[in-house]
């Protein structure tokens, strides 16, 4: 087993994890990175119509502050009030450290950062530099990283956290070209490996990536808000949100069964055709499923996709080529007061949703030409799917997790509530690893001497040698139930959620974890690599299972980004039975939900949320404590 020594190891090379070890090698430490891939993860390849990066405003007349940054995210319910002060408080110097770093933000001639509004933003504090803003930036930090020489292992998948007693000592590894085991010792961990990806079959999430949450809950760290997601409609291949200008321009909605006909069902629900037009065109900007859309908002347009896809087992796709409802010309002026003026002032008011979309936003066009699809002459098959968990591993205001010597920056840290701006995960993930940085500079852990460490290390290695012995020995069945598992999630543990189906779906999950080595089983020991991340899988889908079915039983009510049934609740007139939901009164956005694993299964409770800090802004006060480090860490 080959073994290496770090001071402080990053895992995941994407936006916040390059930040992370950037901001770590910069202070002074020894740091490393270890990923699955280098060019996986969700910052290098995922994005939007436009995506955003949400920030304090920089432009303009109106007034804001850091501390009404602040309430804004706090705003957004179950959020820890020192988390969110703090993510405003650095947006402007993590922001700035990316336009240094080359990610092109425009500005006017004068230099202002001009935004625009984002969902649940108040204020016109989003910017964009195009639909791969977030892989800009991971590119330009990958730059970075590579100037400051901080060594990459790459094809590495961590699988456990090693721990001396409570507190960090190592991390250990698989390499995917070998199936052979490494050892990391480190005092500090960063974990940047993005969001569980991997638990949902429909995804918006990049297929490279599946996340590794699980490694974190089986070290013992806790988990917050799990319930807390965004789903929206996306296409499935190439995996992209059909956000902003792929809805305002009006395409058809178009399902196929299996014998291939075709109907646009939007015209089955909908009695006007231009109500309905107007709701597509509200998708583009109120794109996440928002429970308050459904009964007289835009979001009906989600559970029609979904009753296509889901509960009648038709394939749906966007057509671009021609207008909805075989019109000929579009009558603006029916549309809503909202829609024909945005589109009057874009000047789009003729054609075909492709032309409408190249006036509006060639560049939207483009992208899907790159990845091998043609809006102007393909359909584009769509699905209601995961694009970003606002839960995750719990941490305190230095991003460390519950684990000493562990901490969580990026997606996987749970640091958002119900709601939350959009683009507001680019400046938490930035946010998140220059805290974490910042706190291991100052407070290192301690590296547990050698020899305890190669004791360890050497149980763990014989550990792993009757694992991989079993595993060989097995089924090669490692695929079929990922696919089963992720399939059986998505259909009643997403955007829509039945208490009894995941309740059998857990059962399933602890079947397979009892006897895990047992059930799973891989050809070569290139395979073991697979079998490690459908055990972390399962982890994360245990630990979410539990918090929903949780959430069913103690609140039961709908909120958010979510539908739960409730028989006895509203329904939209037309509608199946399954969409019949009662929305939660708000009694629970002080309340955070936390799971953990306490040795036998995943574990809930509720504690109140940390409020926002009433700061000291007397600057001779801060100037003291700050030259003395006191009331800093």
């Amino acid at each position: 087993m080959k073994q290496f020594a770090f001071e402080t190891i990053v895992i995941g090379t994407g936006a916040a994890g390059y930040n992370a070890a950037c901001r770590l090698k910069q202070f002074g430490k020894n740091v490393a990175i270890i990923t699955e891939g280098v060019n996986c993860g969700t910052s290098r390849n995922t994005g939007s119509d436009k995506q955003t990066y949400y920030k304090l405003g920089l432009g303009g007349d109106f007034p804001d502050s850091v501390k009404g940054m602040a309430e804004n995210l706090f705003a957004g319910g179950s959020v820890d009030g020192d988390n969110a002060l703090c993510e405003a408080a650095l947006s402007v110097r993590c922001f700035m450290n990316l336009c240094e770093l080359g990610v092109a933000f425009p500005v006017n001639r004068y230099g202002e950062y001009i935004g625009y509004k984002t969902d649940h933003d108040p204020y016109a504090r989003a910017t964009s530099v195009g639909p791969l803003t977030s892989k800009w930036m991971t590119e330009a930090l990958q730059r970075q990283a590579e100037q400051l020489k901080i060594p990459v292992f790459d094809g590495y998948l961590a699988i456990e956290i090693l721990k001396h007693g409570d507190v960090v000592c190592g991390v250990l590894c698989i390499e995917q070209a070998s199936g052979e085991l490494t050892a990391f010792q480190t005092a500090d961990i960063v974990l940047c490996t993005g969001g569980p990806a991997g638990i949902y079959e429909d995804s918006v999430y990049p297929a490279c990536h599946t996340g590794s949450t699980g490694l974190a809950l089986a070290a013992g760290a806790k988990a917050q808000n799990l319930t807390e997601w965004q789903y929206g409609l996306a296409s499935v291949s190439p995996r992209w949100n059909v956000s902003g200008t792929y809805m305002q321009v009006l395409p058809r909605f178009v399902s196929v069964d299996e014998d291939g006909t075709e109907r646009e069902f939007l015209n089955e629900y909908f009695e006007d055709s231009y109500e309905a037009l107007s709701s597509v065109f509200l998708k583009g900007y109120q794109w996440p499923f928002d429970s308050k859309k459904v009964m007289t908002g835009s979001s009906v347009i989600d559970l029609l996709v979904y009753r296509e896809r889901v509960l009648k087992g038709r394939r749906v796709y966007l057509d671009y080529t021609k207008n909805p409802f075989g019109l000929d010309e579009i009558q603006y002026d029916r549309l809503s007061e909202e829609a024909y003026a945005y589109l009057s002032k874009a000047e789009v008011l003729f054609g075909t949703p492709i032309e409408r979309l190249e006036k509006m936003n060639l560049p939207a066009i483009e992208l899907y030409r790159s990845k091998g699809v043609d809006l102007a002459s393909e359909y584009l098959e769509i699905a209601l799917c995961a694009q970003h968990n606002n839960g995750g591993i719990a941490v305190d205001l230095w991003w460390q997790t519950s684990v000493r010597g562990l901490f969580a920056a990026g997606e996987c840290a749970g640091t958002h509530g119900v709601t939350r701006p959009g683009g507001s995960a680019l400046n938490a993930g930035q946010v998140g690893s220059l805290r974490a940085a910042q706190y291991i500079a100052q407070y290192p852990n301690k590296a547990v001497d050698a020899e305890v460490f190669i004791q360890l290390i050497g149980e763990k290695e014989k550990q792993y040698t009757d694992e991989t012995t079993l595993l060989l020995a097995g089924q090669n069945n490692t695929v079929t139930i990922i696919d089963s598992i992720r399939r059986k999630m998505s259909g009643c543990a997403a955007a829509i959620r039945n208490r009894e189906k995941m309740q059998l779906l857990l059962d399933e999950n602890k079947r397979y974890l009892e006897n895990f080595f047992h059930h799973a089983g891989a050809v070569d020991r290139k395979g073991i690599f697979l079998c490690y991340k459908l055990r972390d899988t399962l982890i994360t889908q245990c630990a979410v299972l539990t918090a929903l079915i949780d959430y069913a039983e103690t609140v039961g009510n709908t909120r958010g980004s979510a539908l739960c049934y409730d028989g006895n609740g509203g329904l939209r007139a037309g509608l199946e039975e399954v969409f019949r939901f009662s929305e939660e009164d708000g009694s629970t956005k002080g309340k955070i939900q936390e799971t953990m694993w306490n040795g036998n299964g995943f574990v809930c409770s509720w504690r109140p949320v940390r409020p926002l800090p009433e700061s000291d802004e007397l600057f001779e006060n801060v100037w003291r404590s700050f030259r003395e480090n006191k009331n800093i860490f």
